[in-house]
């Protein structure tokens, strides 16, 4: 190592050792027959029990850095030993370890051998014994694997891998400079802001300047997703912010943040020839289901080319795609097909040498979200955008909940391979007790499922089902080419299950489900995903969520889990009261009893407001039932009104179709579910949309979950009902709501069917330009 790690100089690249290794190691193919590992909690639990057995001057986790040429490696070793002079790299796995590939071997002696040097460096070692403590989560038994190395051949070897670094270290190093100097001097790109952008635009750079979290509720039309962008861009020098990630809940999300950054000069084809385009390197992540080239056939070099010397090609196809700099989903495809390699995994790759980061919600908050994995193994210092925040709560309960199928156990039971029918029989027989300890496997009344919220978990079924994980793990272990698809899908149920159950508490929920004889489903429902959901926001250096509907900002707050110092801002809307005529027509009820009663009044205000001004509508219902009760009486009663429903499941052409009847001079209403595909994230200005109806409040339904939902929330924050009821509803209103509106030349009508939106506790939750007329 040079003397550069003494003098004190400023390094030119800092990286981790696993990153290091993850660069100069790999080679071979690219190779995902499934072999399962342990989840995160059974390695940690495995590395503690491996140093557990160790002496009492074991030293774990130990930190250890160091320079070579200016490029500065870090990391921490998982143990050494001082009496044995030894330093352990701790690998835990299932299953056969002869299996393993050689590439992933290679890998982990790299590692070692970098920790190696850097502590035969710091404690002046002249050698050492290192060792691979290949740890069987199943049998817990210990495979060492020892080599002894002198500090020199370590030494060297450090050398080897900096130097095959060094040149792409110094790319990303200018790359940087040429980066922060570009954005430091970046331009708003139209002439002017609209009203409330620059006051949105203001508050964002303040909070990624300051490493806050902030909760902005600004209007539609104001330009939100540019006046978040061009200010967290224009702090990224100036607080050293390493990557911006923009997150979204709807692929619309994903194509509006990729225009913006192109409007800011980060296209490739910006300028002639590319002259002039901002050196932002921008990658749009998408799912791998719509990546895959070759989705029938398994990604490993025996059966994918893609996958085939996918590790030996990557160089090539990482600089190029590096040297493109725009990579959305097109231009990633077009540079990974160029070099024969995986368009997903060279993705997935480049997501840790991209500037900015465009993909779902999923990306950072999920279980294993890869933005958050690489952000805490990199030591980023990563400022988040959140588009259409309001969607969160819902969406990460989804990310913290899980099932599980009686039926599909039970048929894979009488199928299975001979290592599997005990531990599957067992599990049967629990999911058999645990139906009859709660009344039974008959359906509830009118055809619907039984259901029952429980009070705890059932301990000795979530125990058979580890068992099965277990054993399920170890088979595919010992068969990992030829083994039934459904195996893999039947464990990655029981591990993502058990992964939860291990963090069950007062934030989720059980229940059981009975279908029928034989077809109960076991949930565990996340109900107050703050507890997942708040250490992600503390490791971030900023965080700006944003939406059109975010009140009241203590709803999100408590939910969310954002931290104490979250600021709240609402920016003043741009559009006037007389803009929109919001009525309440009297006399009209759509709660459940009354929903017959209904028909007739709203079928009523429907024709009369289109007979008044004809023009094109929207109609939400809260069901496709009530929706379908709601056309079909128009039909007879009006039927040359036009009008055109929306169905379950629609394919996005056919949701294409719905809109395409939303055309300047047309005439008609559309029927749509409120909360649906329709409810939010269109865009229908000017004649294309002047009015919309909205005939329920957005309540999600009665029923024994929502009533528990109800009473945690209430435990826990005060507001059960307004949280678990109000609240959600509303917001889902005025997201119908502002379709109607989207700049300020619009003019429209909105009507508000229910006796309950004169409510004063529902009033308040209207956004403050309405009037009622």
């Amino acid at each position: 190592m040079s003397a550069a790690a003494t003098s004190g100089e400023a390094p030119l690249y800092r990286v981790a050792v696993r990153a290091l290794c993850d660069f100069t190691a790999r080679e071979g193919d690219l190779d995902l027959r499934f072999t399962p590992s342990p989840s995160a909690r059974e390695g940690i639990a495995g590395h503690a029990l491996v140093a557990g057995r160790r002496g009492e001057r074991y030293e774990r986790e130990l930190a250890l850095s160091g320079h070579y040429r200016g490029l500065a490696v870090s990391g921490r070793a998982d143990g050494f030993d001082p009496a044995l002079n030894r330093l352990e790299e701790i690998k835990t796995h299932r299953g056969d370890l002869s299996r393993m590939p050689a590439n992933q071997r290679t890998l982990h002696w790299a590692q070692v051998k970098v920790y190696g040097a850097l502590l035969c460096a710091e404690r002046g070692l002249a050698s050492l014994t290192l060792a691979l403590v290949y740890f069987d989560i199943g049998s817990e038994r210990e495979t060492l694997l020892t080599e002894k190395a002198s500090a020199t051949e370590l030494s060297a070897f450090f050398e080897a891998q900096c130097e095959r670094f060094l040149s792409w270290a110094e790319q990303e190093a200018g790359h940087r400079q040429a980066r922060d100097t570009a954005l430091a001097g970046l331009s708003f790109p139209h002439a002017e802001f609209r009203p409330g952008q620059r006051e949105l635009a203001e508050s964002v750079y303040k909070a990624a300047a300051t490493g806050r979290c902030l909760l902005a509720q600004a209007p539609t039309g104001i330009g939100k997703t540019v006046a978040t962008l061009f200010p967290t861009l224009k702090a990224m020098p100036r607080r050293r912010i390493d990557r911006l990630a923009f997150l979204t809940m709807k692929t619309p999300g994903r194509r509006l943040a990729l225009e913006a950054l192109a409007r800011l000069g980060a296209a490739s084809d910006c300028g002639e020839d590319g002259e002039g385009r901002l050196p932002l390197r921008v990658l749009e992540l998408t799912a791998r289901s719509k990546a895959c080239e070759h989705p029938d056939k398994a990604c490993h070099g025996d059966a994918c080319p893609l996958a085939a010397g996918f590790y030996d090609k990557l160089p090539a196809a990482r600089q190029a795609a590096a040297e493109r700099g725009w990579l959305d989903r097109e231009a990633l495809r077009e540079v990974a097909l160029e070099h024969d390699v995986c368009p997903y995994y060279l993705g997935q790759e480049l997501a840790r040498w991209s500037d900015v980061c465009v993909g779902d919600v999923n990306h950072y908050f999920d279980v294993s979200a890869l933005l958050h994995g690489l952000a805490q193994a990199n030591g980023w210092r990563l400022a988040l955008l959140v588009d259409e925040a309001h969607n969160l709560v819902e969406r990460a309960r989804g990310m913290y909940s899980g099932e599980l199928d009686q039926h599909a156990f039970a048929t894979l039971h009488r199928s299975a391979p001979a290592p599997l029918v005990k531990p599957l029989g067992r599990l049967m027989r629990q999911w058999q007790a645990l139906v009859r300890e709660q009344g039974g496997a008959d359906e509830g009344q009118r055809g619907r499922p039984a259901y029952q919220v429980l009070d705890d978990l059932p301990g000795r079924l979530v125990g058979a089902l580890q068992q099965v994980a277990t054993a399920i793990g170890d088979y595919l272990a010992e068969h990992p080419g030829g083994a039934d698809p459904v195996l893999q899908e039947r464990l990655f149920d029981a591990l993502g299950f058990g992964r939860l159950a291990e963090s069950f508490g007062e934030h989720s929920l059980c229940d059981l489900s009975r279908h029928g004889r034989g077809r109960a489903v076991l949930g565990l429902r996340n109900l107050i995903p703050a507890d997942f959901l708040a250490p992600r926001f503390a490791q971030a250096h900023s965080c700006v969520l944003f939406s059109a509907t975010l009140s009241p900002a203590h709803y999100h707050r408590d939910l969310l889990g954002l931290p104490d110092d979250c600021v709240w801002q609402s920016v003043a809307s741009p559009f006037r009261s007389d803009q929109l005529e919001v009525r309440i027509p009297g006399g009209i009820s759509t709660r459940l009893r009354d929903r017959e009663a209904s028909l007739e009044p709203i079928v009523a205000e429907l024709a009369g407001q289109y007979r008044r001004q004809p023009g094109l509508y929207l109609a939400f219902f809260s069901s496709f039932a009530y929706m379908a009760a709601a056309a079909e009486r128009l039909a007879r009663l009006h039927p040359e009104l036009p009008h055109w429903c929306q169905t379950r499941g629609m394919r996005e052409d056919e949701r294409d179709a719905f809109l395409a009847r939303f055309r300047a001079g047309g005439q008609g209403i559309g029927f749509a579910v409120l909360g649906g595909a329709f409810g939010e994230g269109i865009d229908l200005p000017g004649e294309r949309l002047i009015g919309a109806f909205i005939a329920t409040l957005g309540l999600p339904p009665f029923d024994p979950f929502n009533e528990t939902l109800k009473a945690r929330l209430e435990a826990r924050f005060g507001s059960g009902d307004a949280y678990a009821y109000r609240i959600p509803g509303l917001i889902k209103v005025i997201q119908a709501a502002g379709r109607v509106i989207r700049s300020p030349e619009d003019r429209g009508t909105l009507v508000l069917m229910d006796d309950r939106f004169q409510r004063a506790e529902v009033r308040r939750l209207f956004p403050d330009w309405w009037q009622l007329g």
